[in-house]
């Protein structure tokens, strides 16, 4: 299949090279075109144009940054986009314009599937990672083997077109907050004289993240009658924290947004209930 790749920064490039191995045709086009035709010696054909590239196209494909590039690069293409060509973004973007994206490529009577990835660039090479997306069935079930020679593992989340984008989210969320709370650490440790490697050492015999299912299916059950760890204890330990620190003249970023979560379950009375508690939306 003759494929045309828009975006080959670090992740498009890793896809563009497994598309190549997998046998694909496929034009290149980037917005810096130099990263474009560096890959052209591993067997891509680089376009200054992605109207140029589209041409003879089966399928198209976009790793870019942002709905706005998204919309930038098709928006003008979409007269001489087919009917028969498909549309598949892996780019991560917003659940609501992701879902009028879809609505207004359906309008054209043309496909737009949205297939965001957890995954590096070298996944991205090597057809390993996890692919998630969603929309009609009937696109997933024509895709899925397209998709699964492209990435380890391929999870079709529903009909609603934008839920991968959530989803994709909700991912990226609970990564860039892990690096969040280990800035955090980092600045505690660094207010008290400890250095950064000896603190991270604590992660060689302490895995906080075996614990984060356990937290979520407490959250999404709603039963914090049982407590293992009190809203009201966590909100003291939250304060030990951040203290701490400024005693060291550095001030937490993450800690105390954790806090004033903690003290909103307080005031509505959730003090002796598991800590989880003061995850959950009040209604």
């Amino acid at each position: 299949m003759k494929i045309a790749f828009f975006g080959t920064g670090l992740m498009g490039s890793g896809f563009v090279r497994r598309l190549l191995a997998n046998g694909h045709e496929v034009n290149v086009w980037n917005r810096s075109p130099a990263k474009a035709r560096a890959l052209e010696a591993e067997g891509a054909k680089a376009f200054d144009d992605p109207a140029a590239a589209l041409v003879g196209a089966e399928r198209i494909h976009l790793s870019l940054s942002d709905d706005a590039s998204v919309d930038a690069v098709l928006e003008p293409m979409a007269a001489g986009i087919s009917a028969a060509v498909w549309i598949v973004d892996h780019t991560t973007t917003a659940v609501t314009p992701t879902a009028e994206r879809v609505a207004r490529w359906a309008g054209r009577g043309k496909t737009f599937v949205h297939a965001p990835v957890f995954m590096g660039p070298a996944n991205a090479q090597d057809g390993t990672g996890l692919m998630i997306l969603s929309g009609a069935a009937a696109h997933h079930e024509a895709l899925l083997p397209a998709l699964q020679r492209m990435t380890g593992k391929v999870v079709y989340l529903g009909e609603a077109p934008e839920r991968a984008a959530a989803f994709k989210l909700f991912g990226n969320m609970t990564l860039i907050g892990m690096m969040g709370v280990l800035g955090d650490v980092n600045r505690l440790a660094h207010s008290v004289g400890i250095s950064t490697t000896d603190a991270f050492s604590l992660f060689k015999h302490f895995n906080p993240g075996q614990f984060l299912p356990a937290r979520a299916d407490k959250i999404a059950a709603g039963d914090f009658s049982a407590p293992s760890f009190e809203v009201s204890m966590a909100r003291k330990d939250v304060r030990l924290m951040i203290e701490q620190a400024q005693r060291g003249g550095v001030d937490l970023f993450v800690m105390p947004g954790v806090a004033a979560m903690y003290d909103a379950a307080i005031a509505r009375g959730e003090g002796a209930l598991d800590s989880a508690a003061a995850a959950r939306i009040p209604t």
